[in-house]
C-alpha cells in the first residue's frame, strides 16, 4: 500500500515542460542560422537537464539526431550533413536551448525538433521549426498582411481618440447651455456613443485581421 502511494505521489510530481520555438524560419544560403528554442519548467534546472536536437529532411519520414547537451557539455554530431557546423547557443539557467548552424545549405531545408528534459519534468511534445533556406538577398519582406493589420489598427485608434476629443469638447460647450439632469444625460449619451463606436471599430479590425491572415 505504501509503495503504491509513493508511486502515485511520484507520478503526480511529473509535470510537462513547455517548449517554445518559431513555427517557421527563413535563412539565407551560406549564412549562419540560429534555431531559437526556449522552455519553461516548474522544477529548478538540475544537473540532470539535457537538450537534444534532431532533424527531419523534407520528404523524409524519419529524423536524425545531430546535437546533445548535458551537464555543461555539448556533443554535436560528427556525421553528415551537420559535421563541424553545429554550435551551442543556449543557456540552461535562462531556459534557452538554442543552437546555431554555420554555413546553411539548401540541403538543410526541413523540420528541426528541440527536445528538453529536466527531471522530473518531461516534455510532452518537442518544439518544431520549419527551416526555409533561400538565395541571398531573397529573404521575404515584412508580411504585407501584418502591415495592413497594423495600419488598420493605428487608424482605428486615431479615430477613437478623435471621438473622445469631440465628446470632451462638446461636454465643455454644453455647460454654457445646459445644467443638471439634461447635462448629465448629454454626457452619458456622448460616452455611450464613444463606447458604441469602439465596439464597431474593434469588430471591423477583427474581421479584417482574420481576412488577411
Amino acid at each position: 500500500m505504501l509503495a503504491a502511494a509513493a508511486a502515485a505521489l511520484g507520478f503526480l510530481r511529473v509535470s510537462a515542460l513547455d517548449v517554445k520555438t518559431p513555427e517557421e524560419l527563413f535563412v539565407e544560403n551560406g549564412t549562419e542560422a540560429r534555431l531559437p528554442c526556449t522552455f519553461s519548467s516548474r522544477e529548478v534546472i538540475s544537473s540532470l537537464a539535457s537538450i537534444s536536437w534532431s532533424f527531419q529532411p523534407e520528404g523524409a519520414t524519419t529524423s536524425i539526431s545531430f546535437f546533445y547537451y548535458s551537464q555543461g557539455n555539448a556533443f554535436p554530431g560528427k556525421e553528415a550533413p551537420f559535421k563541424n557546423r553545429i554550435s551551442w547557443a543556449g543557456d540552461l539557467n535562462k531556459k534557452d536551448a538554442s543552437v546555431t548552424i554555420a554555413n546553411v545549405q539548401f540541403r538543410d531545408n526541413g523540420t528541426y525538433f528541440c527536445d528538453v528534459k529536466n527531471p522530473p519534468d518531461i516534455v510532452v511534445k518537442p518544439g518544431e521549426i520549419r527551416l526555409r533556406v533561400v538565395q541571398r538577398d531573397n529573404l521575404p519582406a515584412f508580411p504585407t498582411g501584418m502591415v495592413v493589420a497594423i495600419a488598420i489598427g493605428v487608424t482605428l485608434v486615431v479615430l477613437l481618440l478623435v471621438a473622445v476629443i469631440v465628446c470632451v469638447v462638446r461636454k465643455k460647450n454644453s455647460k454654457k447651455h445646459y445644467s443638471g439632469y439634461v447635462l448629465g444625460s448629454f454626457q452619458r449619451g456622448c460616452l455611450d456613443n464613444v463606447l458604441l463606436q469602439t465596439m464597431w471599430l474593434y469588430l471591423f479590425w477583427n474581421l479584417e485581421w482574420h481576412r488577411i491572415k
